[in-house]
């Protein structure tokens, strides 16, 4: 992919979700999105009150936080970011996008399941001007599905792996263990703290 290069710019890639918890997908993804876009960073992003999940139970933003921090903690290029957690009200990438500086090249690393969903999210315009959709394949969503609604993202070569946390979370309350599907840490904090169990 051309690098686009500015003055003094970084390429970030962000990823965002509620992160409940983080599992192995989404650290593949990053890495993936690291070396195949040559980012400088990749900002692992929960989400605060994510609009998508309204009416739906999701964990306390300070433990899914915390499993990120945990997840990415031994990775030098993966940071967590922690913006939306302290913001006000429904989050919206437009909203999080924006608050980059303008001279930062963003990568919005998404699965193809959010991706084909795009053009139902707030400002779909102004996400997809301002950052390069990455879509990481998903076994339950069509590549063309996300073709046919967006131009001008990238597709990233990895392998699909099938785990969700929703079905991380069944797995967990059924008294099955994640472990290796989460990282100790993770699975550790799991653990000390009953989640979902």
């Amino acid at each position: 992919m051309p690098r686009r290069r500015y003055p003094h710019d970084v390429r970030i890639g962000i990823l965002g979700g509620t992160f409940d918890p983080l599992h192995i997908a989404h650290l593949h993804a990053g890495e993936v999105a690291y070396r195949q876009l040559d980012l400088d960073e990749v900002r692992f992003m929960p989400a605060g009150a994510p609009w998508q999940k309204a009416g739906r139970q999701v964990s306390d933003a300070a433990a899914r936080l915390e499993m990120a921090r945990l997840a990415t903690e031994e990775v030098d290029y993966f940071t967590v970011d922690d913006r939306e957690v302290h913001r006000d009200g429904w989050t919206y990438t437009a909203d999080t996008l924006a608050s980059f500086p303008a001279q930062d090249e963003l990568f919005l690393i998404l699965g193809a399941d959010a991706a084909a969903g795009v053009p139902s999210w707030n400002r779909t315009e102004d996400v997809v001007e301002r950052a390069t959709i990455a879509v990481a394949p998903r076994t339950n969503s069509a590549r063309s599905e996300v073709d046919a609604v967006l131009t001008g993202h990238v597709w990233l070569e990895m392998s699909r792996l099938d785990v969700s946390g929703t079905e991380l979370r069944a797995w967990i309350a059924s008294g099955r263990s994640p472990r290796f599907l989460v990282t100790d840490p993770v699975w550790w904090y799991l653990r000390e703290n009953d989640l979902y169990s």
